[in-house]
């Protein structure tokens, strides 16, 4: 089997269709059918189902992508990594990063980088919960930042930030912070509230809240952006719950209120596959402390 087989698995097994995988790979079609056939008898496997009109991947074939996606990403990141270790570089550090870690999480843990290990390059990638845990489970990230209560078993979480939340109401809004005691103030308010694909623990923490004061919060809009949710709160179009540090590095005509007395709070958790083998991801893993 060559590195050339796998390949043109993965552009047959994304594409779902020889003529198209064919003309992204720059060969021919029957070409294209005869390596894949080599491929399967190699395996002693089936790795589609086809006929004139349809190409489905088998049970095997799925399976393969997802071990042929590990390879051909391993050696890619091999491959760059080699060049920066040439340049004098240990490496690159690949970071996800919910947009709240961006605050203060990643700045801080980005000037111990450079002040540390400055030999370590990196690249960041604000991405969702769901897509980080994918990502690193597949070796497409070194290290994540997100808001899970767990993540699977080949994986590792430390919290590195535990947050209370806050209500955000524009400048203007007639309720001072001395006079806010509960959410249930805002009862009759509509909310701008971070969708559940940020994060769907998140989410429902913040319908736990209303929940808890006695109300059901009437959803205006949602995002999953901080910066779109506080540019719609700032335009009278609802009050948003927040965690408590998002309020750094804004500057908007918003109010952030701590929510007294409950019993919710949020947890940044950074995330890493215990088997990764990048060299910059162990020096950077003791420089990443816990906050809050």
């Amino acid at each position: 089997m060559e590195l050339r087989h796998l390949s043109y698995f993965k552009a047959v097994a994304e594409e779902l269709n020889f003529r198209k995988a064919a003309e992204r790979l720059f060969i021919s079609q029957p070409g294209l059918s005869r390596q894949i056939k080599q491929l399967e008898e190699m395996l002693e496997v089936k790795l589609f189902e086809r006929d004139q009109k349809h190409v489905e991947l088998t049970a095997a074939g799925a399976f393969f992508k997802n071990e042929v996606d590990f390879v051909l990403n391993h050696l890619d990141l091999t491959r760059s990594q080699l060049k920066l270790i040439a340049s004098g570089k240990i490496g690159e550090l690949r970071i996800g990063f919910l947009g709240s870690a961006s605050n203060q999480v990643l700045p801080d843990l980005l000037a111990k980088l450079n002040a540390d290990q400055p030999l370590i390059s990196t690249s960041l990638e604000e991405l969702s919960n769901s897509v980080q845990v994918e990502m690193i489970e597949k070796d497409k990230l070194d290290l994540g930042f997100v808001r899970l209560a767990s993540v699977p078993s080949d994986l590792e979480m430390k919290v590195v930030l535990r947050d209370s939340f806050s209500l955000v109401v524009p400048r203007n809004h007639p309720l001072q912070e001395r006079d806010f005691k509960s959410v249930n103030q805002f009862k009759n308010e509509s909310f701008v509230l971070f969708s559940s694909d940020y994060s769907n623990l998140y989410y429902e923490q913040i319908i736990g809240i209303c929940r808890d004061a006695g109300f059901s919060p009437k959803i205006r809009h949602k995002s999953v952006h901080a910066l779109t949710i506080f540019k719609l709160v700032e335009n009278g179009m609802g009050v948003a719950i927040v965690p408590t540090s998002l309020k750094h590095g804004y500057e908007l005509n918003v109010r952030f209120m701590e929510i007294p007395n409950i019993s919710q709070f949020t947890e940044l958790s950074a995330i890493w596959k215990g088997e990764n083998r990048n060299p910059a991801l162990k020096e950077v893993l003791p420089l990443i402390s816990a906050n809050g």
